[in-house]
């Protein structure tokens, strides 16, 4: 039987961000991720210069051997309206993909890894657990993203009574052909929000790669969406005629949706697993990070003690972070129904609105800082 004091399920930012702190603290940590890293992510891909503080990311390092694009601008407006085109003087994120990142932070994480196993057998054993049959931890942390089995045995209930946003995307290295036909900036990626405000979509050049997607708050034809959100860049010659069409799927939990139990003796839900993307872009990088910082600083002051009331301290952190979950807050909420379309199109064309509540507010988030 192997043993840990934590078993991480789930290897991406949320869960190799515990586990780097959990092991810079000195205890023993096992991630385990049914996928193989590398591995394909679902993901525009951009990260605020918050979330390089918060990892303590050496950048140079990093983009010395991994993609790592500046954006100083955006293009933003609603499909089939005016664009505004939004500059700033400085970085305000940084383009990542996601297998290069995410592959990073795990390898940096320095806890021992199974990788390419599955969590399909959880059960409690005194005050610990046994995964798998053979790996025995005091503490079990679900990362395992929207699906989670961690969450499951919580008590989730996986897509039955869940609002989740589900999202479609795809990123390619771009031959010369298509380069010359592509017209997005690699410094600025271009947003497009749906006329009924209850998604978006993206397209975002990361040097010589290309990443287009689109998520919404409903999956109904989800497919057709993002068919049809492609030809619209096509016929406004963004993107290459020629593009590949394997779009991969991911659902996630807003953070005003979710209503997942986080804590329990000897478990906590951290990242997608707990449902922590923000309410008004999807955007759950920095969440992921954060709740992973957040759970390893209870966990640690725990002392080896997971029960419940030890670790409800992270519940409580997460709602001071975050402000308390309330029903609603997803874009197409903000505004009264029968104008939407109206109203969200003239304010998506106000220079004003697209930098000071879409970007500065919605995606940046510029107005929250540093966790400390």
């Amino acid at each position: 039987m192997e043993r840990c004091d934590a078993l991480v399920v789930g290897g991406g930012p949320a869960g190799s961000t515990c586990a780097w702190r959990l092991q810079q603290a000195g205890m023993d940590v096992v991630v385990l991720d049914k996928k193989e890293f590398p591995r394909d992510k679902v993901c525009a891909g951009w990260i605020t210069p918050a979330v390089v503080d918060e990892l303590e990311l050496d950048v140079d390092e990093y983009r010395g051997r991994l993609v790592f694009q500046a954006i100083t601008g955006f293009h933003t407006g609603s499909l089939g309206g005016d664009t505004v085109c939004t500059r700033y003087d400085h970085a305000v994120s940084y383009g990542i993909r996601r297998c290069e990142f995410d592959h990073y932070l795990l390898r940096r994480a320095g806890a021992r890894l199974r990788l390419g196993e599955a969590l399909t057998t959880l059960r409690r054993d005194g005050s610990g657990w046994i995964a798998n049959d053979r790996i025995r931890a005091g503490l079990i942390v679900g990362a395992g993203g929207h699906f989670c089995p961690v969450a499951r045995f919580l008590g989730a209930r996986l897509g039955a009574s869940e609002q989740a946003i589900a999202a479609q995307e795809v990123e390619f290295e771009l031959t010369a052909s298509r380069a010359q036909e592509c017209r997005v900036a690699a410094d600025t990626p271009e947003i497009y929000f749906c006329p009924d405000l209850k998604g978006y979509g993206w397209c975002f050049r990361k040097g010589n790669f290309l990443n287009i997607g689109l998520g919404r708050e409903d999956n109904h034809r989800l497919s057709d969406q993002t068919a049809a959100f492609c030809a619209f860049l096509q016929q406004r010659q963004r993107i290459p005629r020629d593009i590949p069409m394997r779009f991969n799927g991911h659902a996630y939990l807003l953070y005003s949706h979710a209503s997942r139990r986080l804590v329990d003796d000897g478990a906590i839900l951290i990242g997608d697993a707990a449902g922590l993307a923000h309410p008004q872009s999807g955007e759950g990088i920095r969440p992921a990070i954060e709740s992973g910082l957040l759970a390893a600083a209870v966990v640690i002051a725990a002392a080896g003690d997971y029960s419940k009331a030890s670790l409800d301290p992270y519940r409580e952190r997460l709602c001071a972070r975050f402000g308390p979950r309330a029903a609603g807050g997803g874009v197409s909420e903000r505004l009264p129904a029968g104008a939407r379309r109206v109203i969200g199109r003239t304010l998506l064309a106000s220079s004003w609105f697209a930098r000071h509540v879409v970007l500065d507010r919605w995606f940046l988030n510029v107005a929250q800082p540093r966790l400390e």
